[in-house]
């Protein structure tokens, strides 16, 4: 089920609030928890109904496993190496089962050996994010930073709120605990998530869609009719679109969150403002920079032994981050990419954000080098990737096809003017705490217009099946 679509919009979130609202005897404090554990539950059911049996197993299994290393602490490391087995040992096989056997298949038919029969599995939507989920609680209670969690269903609603089950952003156990036993729900809140639900919205089903697709029509031609003027604007509009898609579903998130008196963690802060790909990851994909870094990058030494161990460390998050995005050549050269510069920076001193001098220059720089890590991330294969980006690099002029030119209508390219000023607005300007700002009248107003004008045109646009699924939908 998306977020942007009619039976959600509708049915399904007016439903989840009347039951979590209702009288007393509906829907009393206690039961709340059940309550939105139902409907996410039903929220992945009507998307994935045939994996949702493996996700409440897999939620038991870490539950159960989580209790006994909260009281059996001579295995600990025995009940935490079986929630790691279960936990990549499902995500290794249902995202990268296919990949490592349609390779395997093409160097035995390199070597004229019969390949191996193989049924393709379907990647179950969201298995990146509620799995990262459970290990991070499975880790904060093995070292110790958190107790267990002693109701099921309270647990159960962490890994599987539907809010923020699909895409993120990634809630850390420790961050969500004191929430899932006891919080306050309030008008201001409700009305905060009303507000950055809407946002969302907009940016997703105006913006995003309009951006993607003029970005599917250039990245499905012919590579012999790629000249530079039409691969530039296909990686320019796949930049804003993978951007305001993203940070669309955050803002969701975040917003239904707030609907219920959850409070989740920023997963953007105005990213393509970065001046270095260091500080790009600070502001993009947040919580899974964080995870990465606390689960992952300090474990292995961090910074602590000296500049090799440091760059090695970098360089395997950087790998595996790449292979998280999904079972790819692309995704593996993409964080591969990243890496390169992100080391760089860290030898030559680049990363430090105190110095202001050439902001301007190394802010151009920035997105640049991320334009072009995105032709990577988007492209189906390395050679349409390079194909592409030596359309870029290299000046040739070609008419517009035809394709691409319905693509270009008045309503898509208006979007995609709307949206380009996110190049360049201040690293520090956030629309959203402008939008629930109720001090200033020209907030309230801008909030109104919002609520009045751009939710009815969203809605109209869903029902006229405008809507799209997520990106990230498929990580």
């Amino acid at each position: 089920m998306v977020f942007s679509s009619t039976i959600f919009l509708f049915i399904f979130l007016p439903a989840a609030i009347i039951c979590y609202y209702g009288q007393p005897l509906l829907s009393p404090k206690w039961l709340r928890n059940a309550v939105l554990l139902i409907f996410s539950y039903l929220f992945y059911l009507y998307g994935a109904a045939g994996f949702l049996l493996i996700l409440i197993l897999s939620t038991l299994a870490d539950y159960v496993l989580g209790r006994l290393i909260d009281r059996k602490v001579g295995y600990k490391r025995l009940w935490l190496s079986f929630s790691l087995l279960l936990n990549l040992g499902l995500l290794a096989y249902f995202k990268y089962a296919n990949f490592f056997v349609g390779e395997l298949n093409s160097f035995l038919w390199g070597w004229n050996i019969l390949p191996i029969e193989w049924k393709a599995v379907i990647l179950p939507i969201g298995i990146s994010f509620f799995t990262f989920q459970k290990l991070s609680y499975i880790i904060d209670v093995y070292r110790g930073k958190s107790p267990a969690l002693e109701n099921v269903i309270d647990f159960a609603l962490y890994i599987a709120m539907f809010s923020q089950l699909i895409a993120g952003p990634i809630v850390r156990y420790s961050f969500i605990r004191s929430q899932l036993k006891e919080r306050r729900e309030s008008w201001d809140d409700f009305h905060n998530g009303i507000m950055r639900f809407c946002w969302g919205l907009a940016k997703k089903v105006i913006i995003a869609n309009s951006c993607g697709q003029i970005t599917d029509v250039i990245f499905g031609l012919n590579l012999e009719l790629l000249d530079t003027k039409v691969a530039w604007l296909g990686a320019i509009t796949y930049t804003l679109q993978i951007y305001f898609d993203f940070s669309a579903y955050s803002d969701m998130a975040i917003g239904l969150g707030m609907l219920f008196g959850f409070t989740f963690p920023e997963n953007f802060n105005r990213p393509y403002s970065a001046i270095s790909i260091t500080d790009f990851w600070r502001r993009w994909h947040i919580t899974l920079s964080r995870w990465f870094r606390d689960y992952l990058y300090i474990p292995l030494g961090g910074n602590r032994r000296g500049t090799t161990r440091t760059c090695l460390n970098m360089a395997v998050v950087c790998v595996l981050c790449g292979l998280w995005h999904g079972a790819n050549w692309t995704f593996l050269f993409w964080g591969i990419y990243h890496g390169v510069f992100l080391i760089i920076e860290r030898i030559t001193g680049m990363r430090d954000l105190s110095q202001e001098k050439y902001n301007i220059i190394r802010r151009l720089i920035t997105i640049l080098i991320v334009i072009v890590g995105w032709v990577l991330f988007r492209s189906q294969d390395i050679s349409q990737a390079i194909s592409f980006l030596g359309a870029m690099f290299t000046l040739t002029d070609w008419p517009l096809s035809y394709e691409l030119s319905r693509a270009l209508n008045y309503r898509n390219v208006l979007f995609l003017l709307t949206a380009l000023p996110v190049f360049f607005l201040p690293g520090d300007f956030s629309i959203i705490k402008f939008l629930i700002n109720k001090k200033d009248p020209i907030p309230v107003l801008a909030g109104a217009l919002m609520i009045l004008v751009l939710l009815p045109y969203c809605a109209a646009l869903i029902v006229g099946g405008a809507s799209s699924p997520f990106i990230y939908y498929r990580f």
